[in-house]
């Protein structure tokens, strides 16, 4: 008979607890006990609680591998009849054999109603044909039951695939938002929500009288990114500055040739450039940027209040003077097709055809930057990167360790956008001008172009000619975070992959690759995302893209919806009259019937106000309070990390500290390490 100490650890988190009987079976490599009641006088197993129980095996059971973890219900007399199911968060159990080291079995999962947990030892493990059969069967077996409970479908064709889960209430509550975020998170909409039902334009169908009225609508939840935006939303500098800093940071490239489709003349950009400099010398130097939204072209547009909707593609030049100053607009044209019907916009039109053409462009960058940049880039590719982790790496490998941490709470907001923002009749459908059918149409086409060198940021940069433009604080915070990620991401694969052979030979990790492949990318070869990995370098950049995607990318294009689009102009979700077809046409009240409706303007800025910041609940990157990896070299990696985040942060702050408009979106401790909201 051996005598063994048991220290259990509880959650912290409302609810955590449990009145539930609890047991352990631990399973060695000569056997498995019988099950050893936990149990004090009293409630066990409180929130936040750690506590100690002795319990004592019959036989020696060799070493041990496995813990089993049992909860079941209370017996209660008959007349008081079964109660709810109890649901407990362990976050893990410790074992003291009589001789020997005290083995950690890290779990951080919630256990709901009867059922068991069956945990292994917190050293991670990537090989596993050399695993103890008990061990392997496990292992084999915790896969398969994931994969059972995170079923793949297709939410819409030539969409990534997503989880088959219909409504949040159908969720595990191991991905479901604790209860803290949950009802902050309704509090904070059902807030707002009232707040512009009193002022009474949430129900109001017409036009705005003037931007005055607007004005009222701005006073909702003021930041003072928002304020800026109010303030400085017409002049150009502004205009030019958000493809750098704003909310959609990804499309701007150098020109190094003008389109065929966009005739700028020097003649037209003379007030701007001078009229000794040519536009050709400007290419040649490098100081022109391109701005193309011509995937917008022909796409189907959305009925809203009865009335048809419209959109533009439009063409934006931009000029960056050799010696400093501002980036600036020099000429906008609103379709891909040029002609007398499709004027070119310049700087030295008349104001309100100047300012009409640019609010085009960012109409244009709305519709880009909600279907494409952020839903398809920054929610549904880390949805798939979230499935096929919990489907094909278990617990003890340590990419399963790594990644753990940058998919908490994404398939909980995910599954709720697919039913409060992307469904038919709700917020998209109802309120953009593109509608479901036009976002799904613009997925569709980003689909079968997007590149894996897309997602990595710093190839990204290069391919769009950005290395060197002044200003791109998005280019410089992101660069910064993405190499103390790979950094970080460079310690840990080293730790437990000691060769590219180790790599290649790992099946869990080329499984979760060619899942991410299939189902996430259709299997297009040609988007260059890799279907298999077989050196430890290009493992490195492939983790380094996930956790950057769904932290750092998120962020930067998340976190500025409210300030960029409280103040409608600045972003307008659609338009209600066509794009202009000649100048000189446009005044204050054709700019205002050609901006959304009242409703539909307040639709959309509660959605942006809801989902630009975490409601409660945070978890900045590199903050790890779940501790899945408990060796000591990992440990120091996640610290060394800690600190590298620490620098940028402070670099971040005091830089910002000399700008008019500071750039926060990439500050590290402002940037959740999942997408969660």
């Amino acid at each position: 008979m051996a005598k063994f100490r048991v220290r259990v650890s509880t959650g912290e988190a409302c609810g955590a607890g449990t009145w539930d009987k609890v047991s352990v079976s631990i399973v060695g490599t000569r056997g498995e006990s019988p099950p050893l009641p936990l149990d004090h006088l009293g409630k066990e197993f409180t929130a936040g609680a750690e506590e100690d129980f002795e319990v004592t095996l019959p036989q020696d059971l060799g070493r041990v591998l496995l813990l089993r973890v049992h909860k079941a219900p209370l017996e209660l007399p008959r007349p008081l009849g079964p109660l709810a199911p109890d649901a407990w968060f362990c976050r893990w159990v410790q074992l003291h054999p009589p001789r020997g080291a005290a083995l950690r079995f890290p779990c951080y999962e919630w256990l709901e109603g009867a059922g068991e947990l069956v945990l292994r030892e917190g050293a991670a493990k990537v090989s596993w044909a050399d695993d103890h059969p008990t061990l392997l069967s496990q292992r084999r077996e915790e896969l398969r039951a994931r994969q059972e409970k995170y079923r793949w479908k297709t939410y819409s064709p030539g969409w990534p695939r997503c989880l088959d889960q219909a409504t949040v209430k159908d969720l595990d509550l191991n991905v479901k938002y604790s209860l803290v975020k949950s009802t902050k998170f309704q509090l904070k909409g059902y807030s707002g929500l009232t707040e512009l039902k009193i002022k009474g334009l949430l129900d109001r169908k017409g036009l705005w009288r003037s931007l005055r009225e607007m004005r009222r609508l701005f006073n909702f939840r003021k930041t003072p990114a928002a304020e800026y935006v109010f303030e400085h939303w017409q002049e150009d500098a502004f205009f030019a500055c958000q493809f750098l800093n704003g909310l959609n940071p990804v499309l701007i490239r150098r020109c190094r040739s003008l389109p065929e489709n966009f005739p700028v003349t020097d003649d037209m950009v003379a007030p701007v450039l001078g009229p000794e400099t040519s536009l050709q010398a400007e290419l040649e130097r490098g100081s022109l940027y391109l701005v193309d939204h011509g995937i917008l072209s022909g796409i189907r547009t959305n009925v809203v209040n009865g009335r048809p909707q419209f959109s533009a593609a439009p063409l934006t030049l931009l000029y960056q003077h050799p010696q400093g100053g501002p980036l600036l607009p020099l000429a906008i044209q609103l379709s891909q097709t040029p002609g007398p019907n499709s004027p070119i916009f310049l700087p030295s039109d008349d104001k309100w055809d100047w300012l009409l053409a640019k609010t085009w462009v960012r109409n244009a960058e709305f519709s880009i930057h909600e279907a494409l940049t952020h839903l398809l880039h920054a929610h549904l590719l880390p949805e798939v990167f979230t499935l096929a982790t919990l489907r094909q790496l278990p617990h003890c490998h340590p990419l399963y360790k790594l990644l753990i941490p940058h998919i908490r709470y994404t398939l909980y907001i995910n599954t709720l956008a697919r039913e409060l923002l992307i469904a038919p009749g709700q917020v998209i459908d109802r309120s953009t001008g593109l509608g479901i059918g036009g976002f799904s149409e613009l997925i569709q086409r980003n689909m079968e172009q997007l590149s894996y060198s897309v997602l990595c940021l710093p190839e990204d940069i290069r391919a769009r000619g950005v290395e060197d433009i002044p200003g791109y604080y998005y280019r410089d915070d992101g660069l910064r975070i993405w190499e103390a990620v790979e950094r970080f991401v460079h310690d840990v694969v080293g730790i437990y992959y000691p060769s590219d052979a180790s790599v290649l030979d790992d099946p869990e990790l080329q499984a979760w690759v060619k899942e991410i492949f299939s189902e996430g990318f259709l299997s297009r070869e040609n988007s260059g995302v890799p279907s298999s990995l077989d050196t430890r370098e290009t493992l490195v950049r492939y983790v380094t893209m996930v956790i950057f995607t769904c932290s750092a990318k998120h962020c930067a294009v998340s976190s500025g919806q409210f300030d960029s689009g409280v103040w409608m102009p600045n972003l307008p979700p659609t338009m209600q009259l066509p794009p202009p077809t000649s100048k000189g046409q446009a005044r204050p009240e054709g700019f205002i019937a050609t901006l959304p409706a009242v409703n539909a303007t307040c639709d959309i800025i509660l959605a942006l106000w809801l989902l630009s910041k975490e409601p409660g609940d945070p978890r900045p990157l590199g903050t790890y309070p779940d501790e899945h990896f408990t060796e000591e070299a990992p440990r120091q990696s996640i610290a060394a990390f800690q600190d590298r985040l620490a620098q940028i942060s402070r670099d971040i702050r005091e830089r910002n500290r000399g700008l008019a408009l500071p750039y926060g979106y990439l500050d590290p401790p402002l940037i959740e390490n999942s997408v969660s909201i």
